[in-house]
């Protein structure tokens, strides 16, 4: 099988389960928010962020360190991800169990603070879960991990409707939160086994290699979380629970349209770390190259689309209590082209081992975003936070392709993006003129204006869809 198309078919698998998880994800956003209204949904996009800081602490890169380490020659696989997965567990033991404790110092009610308590574990298995990621990643077997998110969203959805019937409240919506990553990481750990014998090792020189290289990752990652996460943070300080509400509706749609990035990105790093390694030029080139041409290809019109169709669409997605949602997504969805291409180069420094190079640019960004955030969110509320995101997002796309450029010499050709630009405006054009008629119809209308005028635009053709699709 060609490496496009082995690429291509588990990109296909984690494409096909993720839209299926993603239909789960916009359920259980749905429930959550009619639910729970402005106020308690707000409550609950404090706690997940609150405890996300904590999260990066444990992670310290050892996620994308799993895969670069994994996907070198002569790797012991069982040994690795043994260690790796032994420091992960204890780390998250001694960071996430200090979250309850700082929680107590800031000015939040107590179902918070007890939020915050309960909730630790689910973060605790979705630690635990990146690790065994990186393994399927490495062999290319991107639908069991599919399988096992997929598995962890019905249980949610089915633990929300249950709250729900029961009239429970937000801390028994966040046990069932803690359900659904108990169940995702339960069967990934399955699935697992096939690959690597995981245990409790404690190998000191490897778990000095392991900080060796995560280090840059993790603090470059720390930095990263201050500009993405410092927002709702501020927002839950300076404003009302109802506006970090509205707002973190917003952000949970722009949260999901990242994971294809993030997917596709750690789908092809130990492709990219063994191109690299193998000092495969062509090859190194020509997978990044293809990389940025198809996220292009999926961003530029939902960029478009959403500019067109936010409120509707938020209005559709958490209730009309919500519509005001709607216009801040126009905005992060800014944002969201942004981590696009930062995403791509991101995971290319990883791969070429630059990582110390982008320490200075996420740390000036989150200096600079936190700053922004302390002035202006006080003054202009959301609005504020949205535009920052753009920002923060924009210069670490920017700095990432910087330092790329100046590794590789390696510059992406234009000519998709910009035929993207223009199927997507002839996209728009045929919406504004049957703008009155249903939502679903409208999206599936424009997706499929889009597709044809790309290809007839010569944005991919016959030969790249026979090469993916056709089986051996």
């Amino acid at each position: 099988m060609s490496l496009t198309r082995q690429v291509a078919h588990n990109m296909i698998y984690q494409v096909g389960g993720k839209i299926t998880s993603t239909i789960f994800g916009i359920l259980a956003l749905a429930m959550m928010t009619r639910y729970l209204g402005q106020d308690g949904y707000g409550g609950y996009t404090t706690i997940i962020s609150f405890l996300q800081f904590f999260g990066i602490l444990v992670d310290f890169g050892l996620t994308l360190t799993t895969v670069q380490m994994i996907s070198e020659p002569n790797a012991d696989t069982d040994k690795i991800t043994s260690n790796i997965f032994t420091l992960r567990f204890f780390s998250a033991l001694i960071f996430l169990g200090l979250a309850p404790l700082v929680v107590l110092f800031f000015p939040y009610g107590t179902t918070l603070k007890i939020g915050v308590a309960i909730t630790t574990f689910s973060f605790l298995f979705v630690s635990l879960n990146q690790v065994l990621i990186g393994l399927f990643q490495k062999n290319l077997r991107m639908e069991k991990v599919a399988i096992a998110e997929n598995i962890g969203r019905i249980v949610l959805v089915a633990g929300i409707a249950a709250v729900i019937f029961l009239k429970a409240g937000l801390i028994a919506i966040l046990l069932a939160v803690i359900l659904g990553s108990f169940a995702n990481f339960l069967i990934n750990f399955i699935f697992s086994l096939k690959y690597v014998r995981i245990r409790f090792v404690f190998d000191w020189p490897i778990w000095k290699e392991i900080y060796r290289r995560s280090w840059p990752i993790g603090l470059s990652i720390a930095f990263n979380l201050i500009y993405l996460k410092a927002d709702v943070i501020a927002l839950s300080l300076f404003q009302s629970q109802a506006a970090v509400g509205l707002y973190g509706a917003s952000y949970r749609v722009l949260d999901v349209l990242t994971t294809l990035p993030m997917m596709f990105a750690g789908l092809i790093l130990p492709v990219l770390t063994a191109a690299w390694a193998e000092k495969n030029l062509e090859r190194f080139e020509r997978l990044i190259k293809k990389s940025f041409d198809f996220l292009m290809m999926v961003i530029v019109p939902i960029i478009f689309g959403t500019m067109l169709l936010g409120e509707r669409i938020m209005s559709a997605v958490a209730g009309r209590d919500f519509s005001l949602s709607g216009t801040i997504l126009k905005i992060l969805i800014l944002a969201a082209g942004a981590i696009f291409v930062g995403t791509l180069f991101g995971h290319v420094i990883v791969a070429v081992k630059k990582q110390k190079q982008m320490i200075w640019g996420y740390a000036s960004v989150a200096v600079l975003s936190l700053a922004a955030y302390v002035i202006f969110i006080p003054r202009y509320t959301f609005w504020a936070a949205a535009w920052i995101t753009v920002f923060s997002e924009g210069a670490i796309a920017l700095l990432t392709f910087f330092v790329v450029w100046k590794n590789t010499r390696l510059i992406p050709s234009g000519k998709v993006l910009w035929k993207s630009i223009l199927a997507s405006i002839l996209m728009c054009a045929v919406i504004y003129f049957l703008i009155g008629m249903n939502l679903l119809f409208l999206i599936f209308l424009g997706a499929a204006v889009y597709f044809a005028a790309l290809y007839l635009l010569r944005g991919f053709n016959k030969e790249t869809v026979m090469e993916i699709i056709k089986l051996k």
